[in-house]
């Protein structure tokens, strides 16, 4: 991507749910936030009604939406959709669960966020769009969207779920220059997967940090301005042609 990357606005992006590649934002903005604020302003990044965190003990603030019931999106949806940048700080808890021994309440937890959460933030999204004209559309999936795992199903499962819904919504709304992709991103350390190696029984988190760090071709985990780049990409108008695709952000995990 060069230099000439446009700043997505309401017409052009909406991400879902945000998978293994969400974070925070750090300091000052740097990275697709400081693209952004540096065409639009130094407000441009930060949507109305999203809330602003500051983590204790450092200069690090976290820009947060909570994903709620689907009566929940659309006033914040009029609110967010004429600015860019989107986080999805309700996380589910990822417990390391065979299939057998994952409780009913547990399933649909995960699912209520990663599948409906994706759901209702596009349906409310969508009229804007058509409204505007056209409009891209970005779910975050993972690579476990891609591939399996032998832990944490509800996850994988609702991952898969993402990257169809994507793939489904892609040829449904083509005819209104919507245009939706996928994002899949491979293990990038973020405070969801530090807390999934602790859950794994790992004590020493950076021996662990390394060793899940290898199982990436490139040998280490990604960052989330890799994933941010790619979505900035789909939110883009250089990516005009490309609808019902995957992105894939892995250092190479899927590539085996």
């Amino acid at each position: 991507m060069g230099p000439r990357m446009p700043c997505p606005d309401a017409r052009q992006a909406c991400s879902g749910r945000r998978g293994t590649g969400e974070r925070s934002a750090t300091g000052p903005a740097s990275g697709p936030v400081a693209s952004c604020q540096r065409r639009n302003g130094p407000d441009a990044a930060t949507p109305a009604n999203l809330t602003s965190i500051k983590a204790p003990g450092t200069s690090r603030t976290q820009t947060a939406l909570t994903l709620r019931p689907e009566h929940g999106h659309e006033p914040g949806q009029r609110q967010g959709l004429h600015r860019y940048r989107r986080r999805a700080r309700h996380r589910p808890r990822l417990r390391r669960a065979a299939g057998g021994r994952i409780s009913e309440e547990e399933w649909d937890r995960v699912q209520a966020v990663n599948v409906k959460g994706v759901l209702f933030c596009s349906k409310h999204a969508i009229p804007h769009m058509r409204r505007a004209g056209h409009g891209s559309i970005i779910h975050l999936s993972s690579i476990y969207g891609l591939v399996g795992a032998p832990d944490v199903p509800a996850y994988h499962a609702s991952k898969g779920a993402v990257r169809l819904m994507a793939k489904t919504d892609a040829m449904i709304y083509a005819p209104d220059r919507i245009r939706v992709n996928s994002v899949h991103p491979g293990y990038i350390w973020t405070p969801m997967v530090e807390n999934h190696l602790k859950a794994s029984g790992a004590t020493d988190l950076d021996a662990a940090r390394a060793e899940v760090g290898r199982l990436h071709p490139l040998g280490h985990m990604g960052e989330p301005d890799d994933i941010a780049w790619g979505v900035v990409y789909l939110a883009s108008d250089e990516s005009k042609f490309v609808t019902g695709a995957e992105l894939v952000i892995d250092g190479g995990y899927t590539a085996r």
